[in-house]
């Protein structure tokens, strides 16, 4: 067996009882390797290394272990020394290699002692991250036969580190591909200046707002956007995160101010977390309705230094519903309001006015012959003349409504007879321009109108308009040597 020499200057029990990983190697061999390669004209020996990994073995191979404590054995699960001996070739393996390429190169430049991050394997498997601290022995420079090596093991740590750089990779991937809009922000000069203002004694924030509207604006001023996904830049056109952040006096303007402020009083009472839909402007100046989710993250409800944004794009349904709003309320063939809002409107003139209300009832002559000659595409095509005739002729207040297949009517708010007479006189007028406008049959209306006076029945109105119009239809008939009815 061979003899190992005591320790030079350090305490047998102090080496065996130490806390840390401690070697004693013989770095000789390692000198004359590199006298060998540096003979056949290796300048970077890294280099050399990873062109040659082979060379990295033999480097490996160089070095003799003489002597290990107890926590090595330990950390090594190593019965004793000659076990971890016969077993070094377990030990240093694999992408260890890699990771002694700062050692060496340490080494070869001339220094005496080196540090060095690497992995080494224990005989049970076990991968071991380990901080590395190697010195030539005082005496022993010139040969490098006595290397005391220290081992730190942080393997807990660095798998800490890189779960959470896992971790953050995750979340990262998941920011950035989320499929809504996401925006970090920092609200923490917003919370300062609420802050500012309950010092003040102020609180009732509504009023203060009312009465310092500029407080919104300056609020607003004050969010620092830290972070945005790619959705976020492709939902406002922005070709960069940079460009967007630039611009976002164009997203948040108009109606933003007002939602803004609504937001300002959620956190006045401490409403963390808030859910409203708002208006943004994407870069090209297109209204979006978006859906907002806002919340104080976790952790900042301090300072309100990380808040988190989701914006959805509902601008396809506010579309949806406002256009299902308007089929509820316009007739779809002409565009003018419908026989349902006609009858809401009537009901809110009787309740509250303002009186007197005209009445004006209309029905179109001729469309029963026309759909029989022409077919109902005829028909419908001089319905929808009148209903040009009539949205032309009417301006708020007013109403003009289709009531049935070929009858319409007007209602004029505060309108009285002459009123009445002159809206007939003008759409007399417009019938004459459209008719000139299109070839073919012309457009004929029978027009009947009604006042009603306060206190008065507005159906009653409503009741004799239509008599007044049956009358002039039969009128036009009787000229025009016709059956009302008949083709």
């Amino acid at each position: 067996m061979t003899h190992i020499s005591p320790l030079p200057n350090i305490d047998e029990s102090m080496f065996d009882l130490a806390p840390v990983s401690l070697w004693l190697e013989d770095y000789s061999a390692v000198r004359t390797l590199f006298e060998r390669w540096r003979a056949e004209g290796v300048d970077d020996v890294v280099a050399h290394l990873r062109s040659q990994p082979q060379c990295m073995a033999e480097y490996g191979a160089s070095i003799r272990v003489l002597k290990v404590n107890r926590r090595t054995l330990e950390l090594f699960s190593a019965p004793d020394l000659q076990a971890l001996q016969a077993a070094l070739a377990q030990v240093f393996k694999g992408d260890m290699h890699e990771h002694a390429l700062p050692e060496v190169e340490q080494l070869w430049s001339g220094a005496n002692a080196f540090t060095n991050q690497t992995v080494n394997y224990a005989l049970d498997g076990r991968r071991l991250d380990v901080h590395i601290r190697g010195r030539v022995l005082p005496g022993h420079e010139e040969r490098w036969d006595r290397v005391l090596v220290s081992l730190e093991d942080n393997t807990a740590e660095l798998q800490a580190q890189r779960r959470l750089r896992e971790s953050e990779n995750r979340a990262r991937a998941l920011f950035e591909h989320s499929p809504v809009s996401l925006w970090v922000e920092d609200f923490s000069q917003i919370r300062h200046l609420l802050g500012e203002v309950r010092a003040q004694g102020i609180s009732d924030l509504r009023t203060f707002l009312k009465v310092h509207p500029e407080f919104v604006e300056r609020c607003m001023r004050e969010i620092r956007v830290l972070d945005v996904n790619r959705l976020t830049l492709q939902l406002f056109g922005a070709g960069s995160k940079e460009e967007l952040l630039s611009l976002t006096h164009k997203v948040f303007r108009g109606e933003m101010r007002e939602s803004f402020a609504e937001q300002l009083l959620d956190l006045w009472e401490g409403r963390l977390f808030q859910q409203r839909e708002v208006v943004n402007y994407n870069l090209g100046g297109d209204a979006l309705h978006i859906h907002m989710q806002f919340a104080v993250l976790q952790g900042h409800e301090n300072d309100w230094s990380r808040v988190l944004l989701s914006l959805v794009d509902i601008t396809a349904r506010k579309k949806a519903e406002a256009y299902l709003e308007y089929l509820g309320k316009h007739d779809v063939l002409t565009s003018l309001r419908n026989r349902a809002f006609f009858v809401e409107e009537l009901n809110r003139l009787a309740r509250k006015g303002p009186w007197p209300v005209g009445v004006l009832a209309i029905d179109l002559n001729g469309l029963k012959a026309l759909n029989d000659e022409e077919g109902h595409a005829a028909g419908d095509a001089m319905l929808r003349r009148a209903g040009e005739v009539l949205a032309k002729a009417v301006d708020e207040p007013a109403c003009a409504a289709r009531t049935g297949g070929d009858e319409f009517c007007i209602l004029l708010p505060g309108g009285d007879e002459r009123s009445a007479r002159a809206m007939i006189e003008r759409l007399l007028t417009l019938q004459e321009l459209n008719n000139q406008f299109y070839p073919g049959q012309a457009l004929s209306l029978s027009i009947g109108m009604a006042v009603a006076a306060s206190g008065e029945l507005l159906e009653a109105a409503v009741h004799q308009a239509d008599q007044a119009m049956y009358a002039r239809k039969n009128q036009y008939y009787a000229e025009q040597g016709l059956e009302r009815r008949a083709s």
